[in-house]
């Protein structure tokens, strides 16, 4: 039982997506989840050197593989891909979170930050970059994150958002709607031997990240602005 099992599952799986293959494989199935549970308890047994998250069963942070299709045009009942989130709460964190996932085809990625975050949570972190934006620029320009992600990523607005000018100075990080970082890893770096090695030290390069979101959103955050601030 290996990674290799889980990637080769789900590349089965992406060109058999459908119940009946699905459950005429549930043995296969059980083998490539067992492999990506291991590699979860691995990564969990070693946080401590990342972040104190406390006590967390693999299952806990491991995502089912159904698909919500309720709302989706594409109707494939399976993920294609086998994930994670470990944090305090497992796959119900909601801040200081890791993200692992498994993807054949160099689709794995390790990530952590703020992803999707709501209208009023996005106004409130805007409302900070624009006040001083130097420790959030002190994280993302750091050599080791530089070297590690290549800067932030994630979903950005064409225009300057609301309220704030086109030409602010911190104009670049305020037109983001979510800051990650994200590092891909191809399925040869899955299988190798320090693959555990790469994840703890990929989330160690992306702790001050998500320390930045988890305390800013965990105090108020004020509404005063600064200079150069409206449209």
């Amino acid at each position: 039982m290996s990674l290799q099992d889980t990637l080769d599952f789900l590349t089965a799986l992406r060109e058999n997506n459908r119940k009946a293959w699905f459950d005429a494989h549930r043995n296969d199935y059980q083998v490539a989840r067992d492999a990506f549970e291991g590699l979860v308890a691995e990564v969990i047994a070693r946080f401590e050197t990342v972040d104190a998250i406390g006590p967390l069963d693999p299952k806990d942070a491991v995502f089912r593989i159904n698909r919500d299709i309720r709302f989706s045009k594409d109707k494939s009942p399976y993920k294609t891909s086998m994930s994670a989130l470990i944090g305090p709460a497992g796959r119900k964190s909601e801040s200081r979170y890791y993200y692992v996932a498994v993807e054949p085809g160099n689709g794995s990625v390790v990530a952590s930050g703020l992803k999707s975050p709501g209208s009023d949570t996005l106004t409130a972190i805007r409302e900070q970059i624009s006040g001083d934006a130097t420790p959030l620029r002190a994280i993302i320009e750091d050599e080791t994150f530089q070297r590690t992600f290549g800067g932030i990523m994630g979903d950005r607005l064409k225009t300057a958002p609301r309220g704030f000018a086109k030409d602010h100075p911190e104009i670049d990080l305020l037109r983001y709607k979510e800051f990650m970082a994200s590092r891909s890893f191809t399925d040869a770096e899955v299988t190798a031997a320090n693959f555990v090695d790469e994840i703890i030290t990929t989330c160690q390069a992306a702790k001050p990240l998500t320390d930045y979101f988890a305390n800013l959103l965990d105090k108020p955050v004020s509404s005063k602005r600064g200079d150069g601030k409206h449209s």
